[in-house]
């Protein structure tokens, strides 16, 4: 935030648009926990409104947005939603039918009429899902269905996933913040950062591997690795790079210490690796640290954003 802004819009203003924007979060966070089914077991919040500030966003929306989140934005903007639209995004997984499946709520510019005429235009009909409309793109079963919840809230997600959402939502199945284990660990470790998130059981290793730069061909099995871990806390903090710090809970202490010896064993080859693989890019894990606190392991990472890049192209 520039002196030029504090100075125009006065300190006042800036504290109220500050917790203008934390009551915000905090407000779609509630609404998540009340939307996701029961068995959700990740959950990450983001404030694309503070991402899009950064000078290097692109970079980091690149790097970090999957392909089912890229057909998303694609589809949205069928439907007259463009990702400039969107301020805040949660995004859940959860057990359903047997399988983890994604789902989100986005907050911002979602004008219901306006998507229905869109959707119109482009001869997308609409679904019927539980109690909602949606508009699904595609007939499968895993198709993306994206539904407008009020004039700035919507959801989506797959098929199966977005109807469980629906149903929670309506009160007819419970809600993820009908789960004291879940809850506690959203409302523990919720962050003051653009981006942070939870996870536990099976989806711990796919939250882990989705923001720390880990190379192919590891000489440990991360599933093995984290089968003491109960939880995973994260939150990211992107300035002139990206700062990402990682909390493992795990079930005793004796599996801390043993966690942070097979991280401090990683860090070293990841290293290497990196250093052989791509060695004219500043390396990420020159500063990565590795501790332990009671039954806890900390990781802390500051990746510069070429290494960000590095991962998109490949």
């Amino acid at each position: 935030m520039s002196k030029n802004w504090l100075h125009n819009v006065g300190l006042a203003g800036a504290v109220m648009a500050l917790a203008s924007a934390s009551a915000l979060a905090q407000d779609l966070i509630k609404q998540a926990m009340a939307t996701f089914p029961v068995d959700t077991e990740r959950l990450e919040y983001s404030s694309t409104a503070k991402l899009r500030t950064l000078p290097d966003y692109s970079t980091l929306h690149e790097n970090y947005l999957g392909p089912s989140l890229r057909n998303l934005e694609t589809q949205l903007a069928t439907l007259g939603v463009r990702e400039t639209d969107i301020n805040e995004i949660v995004l859940g997984w959860a057990n359903v039918g047997g399988r983890l499946m994604m789902g989100g709520l986005a907050s911002g510019q979602i004008d219901p009429q306006s998507m229905s005429r869109q959707a119109a235009a482009q001869g997308v009909a609409e679904t019927p899902i539980g109690t909602q409309s949606a508009y699904c793109f595609g007939g499968a079963e895993n198709a993306m269905c994206v539904a407008a919840l009020g004039r700035s809230l919507g959801a989506f997600g797959q098929r199966d996933m977005l109807k469980s959402m629906i149903e929670a939502r309506a009160g007819q199945a419970p809600a993820a913040n009908s789960s004291p284990g879940f809850s506690g660990l959203v409302d523990r470790d919720r962050k003051d950062t653009p981006i942070w998130g939870v996870a536990t059981g099976p989806a711990i290793e796919d939250a882990f591997k989705g923001w720390v730069p880990v190379q192919k061909n590891l000489p440990i099995d991360l599933s093995t690795v984290f089968n003491n871990v109960s939880s995973l806390a994260y939150s990211v903090q992107p300035t002139d790079r990206v700062h990402l710090s990682v909390e493992l809970s795990c079930t005793s202490s004796q599996a801390a210490g043993n966690l942070r010896q097979g991280f401090d064993e990683l860090r070293l080859f990841q290293k290497v690796a990196w250093q052989q693989q791509y060695p004219n890019t500043p390396n990420p894990f020159d500063d990565l640290t590795v501790s332990a606190n009671g039954g806890a392991v900390l990781l802390s990472l500051s990746t510069p954003y070429s290494a960000l890049e590095v991962r998109t192209t490949q």
